[in-house]
């Protein structure tokens, strides 16, 4: 067992991201929440990096959807990301910041800024059709705008997650190999990883 501060796993999942990047599907993974009658509740997402030079994973998404009403309920949810050509498994738990823009924190509205000029234009779109989950009314008109102005902030709808991994469960079937990653805290309350080589 060995222990660092700066997230071993970390470069793991980088490397895994590059050796797999000429799949198109590299950057989905899969993101399981708690309903609020305790059940699973799943669905794939888009890796949309690292909070700066941190470890917390960053995800965009619609604040109509049903996994907000989940985090509200329940705020830790696990990421299950496979990688299909170099056949490694992250399995990624940890506690879920969700930044909508009533957020009174100007440093986590920036990041949610950020995130969503990062967005292409078509991306930035979905955020204004109708809400998510509701009867669909196919014989009227599409409500969604064609275009917007580029240079436009973020609309109500668009909403950042950021997930504090707690945990990390690497498995990689071509070497045989597991490894458990967990964090905690060391003595003057820096977060500290611990890593383990367990059976796969």
């Amino acid at each position: 067992m060995g222990s660092s501060a700066a997230a071993p796993w970390k470069q793991l999942l980088l490397s895994s991201i590059q050796s797999n990047s000429h799949l198109k599907h590299h950057s989905y993974f899969q993101l399981a929440t708690v309903a609020s009658n305790g059940r699973p509740s799943n669905r794939t997402v888009v890796f949309r990096g690292f909070q700066d030079d941190d470890d917390k994973i960053l995800i965009n998404t619609d604040n109509r959807s049903r996994k907000i009403d989940e985090l509200e309920h329940c705020p830790f949810a696990e990421i299950c990301w496979y990688f299909t050509e170099s056949w490694e498994q992250f399995r990624i738990n940890g506690s879920v910041d969700v930044i909508d823009g009533t957020n009174l924190d100007p440093l986590k509205l920036e990041q949610r800024e950020k995130s969503w000029f990062a967005c292409s234009p078509k991306s930035r779109l979905q955020y204004m059709a109708p809400t998510p989950r509701l009867p669909s009314l196919n014989e009227l008109p599409s409500e969604t705008p064609s275009s917007m102005d580029p240079s436009i902030g973020p609309v109500a709808a668009f909403c950042l997650l950021v997930l504090d991994p707690a945990q990390i469960d690497y498995l990689n079937l071509k070497s045989n190999e597991r490894l458990i990653f967990t964090s905690g805290l060391s003595s003057d309350g820096e977060k500290l990883w611990t890593s383990e080589k367990v059976n796969p």
